[in-house]
């Protein structure tokens, strides 16, 4: 018989996940949605994709990140609506406090999701599922919201056991339960396990994480390398590689960030995509400000109308979160790589290389410029902060208007350090 896993030091979990949150949400704005097949994103004869979709429209097959037109088609008699991440950000807020009141050790893993350290929280809250059902009761009470709870010795066995709960329910996998647990699960209930990994796994006979859980380490690790050691920590129930590896709450920093539009009409209007690059450019340096990062590498993301797709980035002498000089640099690239006359499917502004400082060195000739634009751009952010994204737009940007991208990881995401005001 195999060796039940069990940690030197339990530790409860919970990992925290609201239920169809973005319909959920758009439910409490307009009731007459309650029950339906619900898509969010766009319209249906759009070229987006879907954010989030009921339960209803699940049955038909609907699922996020599948384009809005092939969702229409699987379920025609669903209602289309345009995402509000204002109203998600507001609503995400209110999450994040109900979740604060239950553990000082929250980390929000994306706009409606949460992992929360209960260890050592028994005395002031009860035992784990009187707990667990104690949040899941203030959450509706709270933000008129559902959630799934799950509960476990590590995040990952938490994630994982919330997943089984929805919706609205709560699961507790007991310190030393979690290998039986995990057993007759698709590999693919792994978090971190793509479509890619699932294939290999599956041309290898293995289906279920217990057929995964019964190889060697070193047969794994010398298939996949590291990733076939985390693979096997996983199958046991462990935290084992990625962000896994930190602490909940732990301040894991952003390697990128980025924005992407993919225009409904193909367009090979230079003025519009260059207003577009502008509205890209403040995304992003709206985000890098939000996180207090300086990127040093910018890079443009080009798709044109036959689907080829070209990528150039141009590593800046001095980082920067200035919009007007993330564009400035776009900008360069698109006019040295375009080629004139072709109609352009989709654009992207990537920063990257990061440091949380402004550089030592500042052009004397520039600075003054610089802190005025700093000084405006940090005034723009306060009015989005409180009348939302769209609220405020350089004018270079005016043309280049179109709805923010409704994703799990916006600008803004509670809990998240914001940097202190000069």
């Amino acid at each position: 018989m195999a060796a039940t896993y069990q940690p030197a030091l339990s530790r409860t979990i919970f990992h925290v996940d609201m239920d169809a949150f973005f319909v959920s949400v758009e439910e409490l704005f307009d009731p007459s949605l309650q029950g339906k097949a619900v898509v969010v994103g766009g319209q249906r004869d759009e070229r987006g994709v879907v954010s989030a979709a009921s339960y209803e429209a699940r049955k038909f097959g609907v699922h996020s990140a599948m384009p809005l037109r092939t969702a229409a088609k699987m379920c025609p008699q669903a209602i289309f609506v345009n995402g509000h991440p204002e109203r998600y950000r507001e609503y995400s807020e209110k999450v994040f406090k109900v979740l604060n009141s239950f553990s000082p050790q929250v980390e929000m893993a994306s706009v409606d999701e949460a992992y929360l350290d209960m260890t050592g929280t028994a005395r002031l809250h009860g035992p784990p599922l009187k707990a667990a059902h104690a949040l899941h009761q203030r959450m509706k009470d709270e933000t008129r919201l559902n959630c799934s709870v799950g509960i476990g010795s590590s995040r990952l066995i938490a994630k994982v056991s919330s997943a089984q709960a929805k919706p609205n329910g709560v699961l507790w996998i007991i310190t030393g339960e979690e290998p039986k647990f995990l057993a007759p699960l698709d590999v693919r209930a792994i978090p971190g396990v793509g479509k890619v990994m699932e294939s290999n796994l599956h041309a290898l006979g293995i289906k279920k994480v217990g057929d995964l859980a019964r190889l060697e380490e070193s047969e794994l690790e010398e298939r996949f390398g590291k990733w076939g050691l985390a693979l096997a920590g996983k199958a046991r129930g462990e935290d084992a590689g990625g962000w896994f590896d930190s602490e909940v709450g732990a301040d894991t920093e952003a390697k990128s960030i980025s924005h992407e539009h993919t225009y409904n009409e193909d367009t090979a209007d230079s003025a519009q995509i260059e207003s577009t690059l502008m509205r890209l450019s403040e995304m992003v340096g709206r985000r890098l400000r939000e996180a207090n990062f300086y990127a040093r590498t910018i890079q443009l993301k080009l798709r044109y109308k036959d689907f080829t797709t070209l990528t150039r980035a141009h590593t800046l002498s001095s980082p920067t979160q200035l919009d007007t000089e993330i564009f400035e640099q776009v900008r360069t690239l698109f006019r040295k790589n375009w080629k004139r006359g072709v109609q352009v499917r989709l654009l992207g502004v990537h920063a990257s290389s990061f440091s949380s400082s402004q550089p030592d060195q500042i052009n004397l000739l520039e600075g003054g410029r610089q802190q005025r634009w700093k000084d405006a751009l940090a005034a723009a952010d306060r009015l989005r902060d409180k009348f939302g994204e769209s609220s405020v737009k350089l004018a270079t940007g005016m043309r280049g208007t179109f709805r923010e991208r409704t994703h799990e990881n916006p600008v803004g995401l509670p809990g998240k350090s914001k940097p202190d005001p000069d």
